[in-house]
């Protein structure tokens, strides 16, 4: 199975990886894990005043501190994953990415908030959850 493993570098993050490793029976090695970072886009503003290369040098850097300590986790676990990222609106593009690659599966972390919690905040897991056609399991 094709899982994508979208990830920020926070709490949740770690914890829904500990629980992808704890659960091994479920999840574990026998599949391919897409491990995607969404990176907030640079305001269009700012766009027209850089190189490309620069804006590419930019989101790669970014997703690199976050998907970098994924990456040796999952080595450590013997999962067979690949690392992507996108840039935009973070539950468009875990959607958009989901859809992309075929992923038969979206594993995410959740704060845990309230639903009140989730109308003032936003939730990506919740734009997630209203934007993608592929399963989504959330790790409270």
């Amino acid at each position: 199975m094709k899982i994508l493993l979208p990830v920020d570098g926070s709490h949740c993050t770690k914890r829904m990886l500990s629980y992808i490793a704890a659960h091994d029976e479920l999840l574990g090695r026998g599949h391919e894990y897409l491990a995607f970072t969404a990176i907030p886009a640079i305001p269009a503003y700012a766009t027209h005043l850089l190189e490309r290369a620069t804006m590419a040098g930019y989101y790669q850097e970014e997703a690199d501190k976050v998907l970098a300590p994924v990456m040796a986790f999952a080595a450590q676990q013997g999962w067979t994953i690949r690392a992507l990222h996108g840039h935009g609106h973070a539950a468009e593009v875990i959607a958009a990415a989901a859809e992309k690659e075929h992923a038969e599966l979206i594993v995410m972390g959740t704060h845990g908030h309230s639903s009140l919690g989730n109308v003032v905040l936003g939730s990506v897991a919740t734009g997630v959850l209203a934007r993608s056609t592929v399963p989504v399991l959330l790790i409270r």
